[in-house]
């Protein structure tokens, strides 16, 4: 049968090599559950996306699309007989300067979105702490986020237009290079988060900005999590960071133990913050910080100007995950909650991993009320396995009980599919069905992420 979408395709598109497809099963998430795949398609060319999804269609074979691999929720996990399109191959990037747009393609880096921006003096904020590695077309299917959302938003208030094929092989166009456009109803925002249950990107258009101003950095530490949580909760309500970023003991002790920076390892909890504002108002700001900090009982605050060295700091965020990661095997949290009940959260998970007996590290997008707890456990002790599964379940109820949600940006995928329904509710969860079959009846795209039809 592979046969026929062979001859449809350029040689080396269609990888059929068990060998091969084993780096195509699984994304960063490492799901043990991952199936293997009839067929990788590695596509160059929008044609070849198209062709293999009519073939799919025809034949009913899943589809699972993928971008770097490097989503964290098992998004990308093969299902067994399925094809998976791959789009890293995928990676134009055209700049238009005039009307601050880039037309990139789906495996093209957030990071080399950046610099080509960067070179026409803008500038694509989303930032996820992946970005030297991470896809926008995953950044799209999850809409992340990233350190600076808390004052310049996430991934889709940069989205002003897709080219998506659709699960019969048809491409559709939606929205453009227009800031205001309401015909229609908002298919564009439909598709932004929709986790490639409804088809495949291939092409965005995205909103560029001027170029951010260098920022002023502050990090303070603290001996309590309710001192830090209380910092946040002044901070926000007084004014608007470019960057309010947390890290619990957990974090700090692994960055140091992986960058050896100095941080100070008998501290509860760290913030990194920034402001991005001229250079006169972003040290009244960071200035304000630090006296919000110390008021909540900072055991240190430092601040900087200096972007190399404010850079670093923020370099120590973005290293938490894998710092955690060289401790042990992981299970990633993605929990927010409103901003009033992040101090809950952060002190619950806290009595969670005691009661549980596990390490469980956080960090978080303090500003916006989005947090990464990651329980760490050894996978050659099945007892502590177990636990730890009990512990990321008991985080996720926790999160939904103060109000907020199993996920902020990584997406549902695979791994937080089952508390799905709890989350959304029957109505709900019905209306994501009746989208969902509608646009992809054959129930193709992406079986078992997300949602699971009925």
């Amino acid at each position: 049968m592979l046969d026929e979408l062979a001859q449809q395709l350029p040689a080396g598109v269609l990888i059929t090599n068990p060998d091969t497809m084993e780096a195509y099963r699984r994304d960063r998430a490492n799901d043990p559950n991952a199936g293997m795949p009839v067929a990788v398609v590695r596509a160059t060319e929008v044609e070849h996306v198209q062709t293999a999804i009519k073939f799919a269609a025809k034949h009913n074979i899943p589809v699972v699309p993928r971008g770097a691999g490097s989503g964290l929720s098992g998004g990308s996990t093969a299902v067994d007989g399925c094809i998976v399109i791959s789009v890293d191959k995928m990676n134009n990037i055209d700049i238009d300067p005039v009307t601050r747009t880039a037309v990139v393609q789906p495996g093209a880096i957030n990071n080399e979105v950046k610099v080509a921006a960067a070179e026409h003096g803008l500038w694509y904020p989303p930032d996820p702490a992946s970005f030297q590695f991470c896809s926008i077309g995953g950044n799209i299917a999850t809409n992340a986020g990233g350190l600076c959302c808390v004052k310049y938003g996430v991934t889709t208030d940069y989205v002003l237009g897709l080219e998506v094929v659709l699960p019969d092989g048809r491409l559709v166009k939606l929205g453009g290079p227009r800031l205001k456009d309401v015909a229609g109803l908002s298919l564009t925002k439909l598709f932004v988060g929709s986790e490639g249950t409804l088809g495949i990107i291939v092409s965005i258009t995205l909103r560029l900005i001027p170029a951010q101003r260098q920022p002023t950095t502050l990090v303070a530490t603290f001996p309590t999590l309710e001192g830090t949580m209380n910092a946040v909760l002044e901070i926000t309500r007084k004014m608007r960071p470019s960057m309010l970023e947390f890290m619990d003991d957990v974090c700090i002790n692994a960055v140091e133990d992986q960058m050896k920076m100095g941080l100070d390892r008998s501290v509860k909890a760290m913030l990194v913050v920034q402001s991005d504002e001229p250079a006169q108002y972003a040290t009244e700001e960071i200035q304000l910080v630090e006296v919000i900090c110390n008021r909540n009982g900072a055991s240190e605050c430092y601040y900087t100007a200096d972007p190399d060295e404010g850079e670093m700091f923020a370099a120590a965020r973005r290293a938490a995950i894998p710092a955690v990661e060289m401790t042990g095997t992981i299970l990633l949290e993605d929990v927010g909650v409103p901003i009033p009940r992040l101090g809950d959260l952060v002190v619950g998970i806290e009595e969670i991993s005691k009661n549980r007996d596990v390490t469980v590290a956080v960090m978080a997008h303090a500003g916006d009320g989005n947090t990464h707890p990651l329980v760490v456990f050894d996978p050659t002790d099945k007892d502590q396995e177990e636990r730890a599964h009990i512990a990321y379940g008991e985080i996720m109820d926790l999160a939904m009980r103060l109000g907020g949600t199993i996920t902020g940006e990584h997406g549902v995928g695979k791994l937080k599919q089952p508390w799905l329904t709890n989350y959304l509710g029957d109505d709900v969860l019905d209306l994501n069905h009746r989208i969902k079959k509608a646009i992809d009846p054959q129930g193709i795209m992406n079986p078992g992420s997300c949602f699971v039809m009925g």
